[in-house]
């Protein structure tokens, strides 16, 4: 990547996330949540005091889901200042940022996942639950195939440089079969919010939607072990024909650095 061109991008794109942060802001209104395509009730639909009750006999009592609600709350306005710099990050590193309209997952989306991790692990409190999610906010940046490796190793040190912290890094690109992408976590600075940022090649998003509704179906509690093989399977094949970047495979988690760089 140009040395000019990046410095030039970092100082513009300084002004970009001042001018964000201000707007959103100045709005004091929280961004909207993605459409939930596999949930059957919205968290709008419910009067204070109920619980919640999804798909697959999953529930929330009425002191978690209240307890959901509140962490949604938090994170939406968290996003309002994580979006600039990741918005930032995106345009000095030359990526596209995809579905950007869908930053917020939806309250059922995070009702479900909730749900299912007290299901799978009895005893366990709807805050330790919660403390393990890392996409209530969550940004997909993408690349062309041979600008992926340079633009994703420029996005994260600018994120870590930020005062982010790398909290995850699954990098799955050198794998035989199934998905294949970069997926990171972070927690901002301030709000101390978790976020998520996968990084794709269009390649590997359209393989990506294209197995979703395989996935879905895959971590549903009531799916049996003969159909989740099949299942796998199916997205192994689509997987299999993904272009992997020169290099991507070897691409680790940015190093902390010392002292934060300042935006402005």
């Amino acid at each position: 990547m140009n040395i000019t061109r990046t410095v030039t991008r970092a100082a513009v794109a300084a002004a970009l996330t001042t001018a964000l942060s201000t707007g959103a802001a100045a709005t004091g209104m929280a961004a909207p949540a993605g459409p939930d395509k596999a949930g059957a009730r919205t968290a709008a639909a419910e009067r204070p005091g109920d619980g919640w009750t999804g798909e697959g006999g999953l529930t929330l009592s009425p002191a978690d889901n209240e307890r959901v609600d509140d962490y949604i709350q938090d994170a939406r306005r968290a996003e309002r200042g994580i979006s600039p710099q990741v918005r930032s990050a995106a345009w000095i590193a030359g990526a596209e940022v995809i579905g950007f309209e869908n930053r917020l997952k939806s309250p059922d989306s995070l009702k479900r996942k909730v749900a299912t991790s007290l299901k799978e692990h009895p005893g366990q409190s709807a805050e330790a639950a919660l403390a393990t999610l890392n996409d209530a906010v969550r940004y997909t940046l993408q690349w062309r195939e041979d600008e992926y490796t340079d633009g994703v190793t420029t996005a994260a040190q600018l994120l870590s440089s930020w005062g982010n912290e790398s909290t995850k890094w699954t990098n799955t690109w050198g794998r035989a079969q199934g998905y294949k992408g970069l997926n990171t976590g972070w927690r901002a600075p301030r709000s101390g919010q978790r976020f998520e940022v996968q990084f794709h090649t269009p390649a590997s998003k359209w393989a990506q939607e294209a197995t979703h509704t395989l996935y879905e179906e895959q971590r549903l509690p009531g799916t049996g072990s003969e159909r989740k093989k099949e299942l796998q399977k199916q997205q192994n094949a689509l997987f299999a024909a993904v272009p992997v970047p020169a290099g991507a495979d070897r691409l680790t988690a940015p190093l902390a650095p010392r002292v934060p760089v300042p935006l402005v």
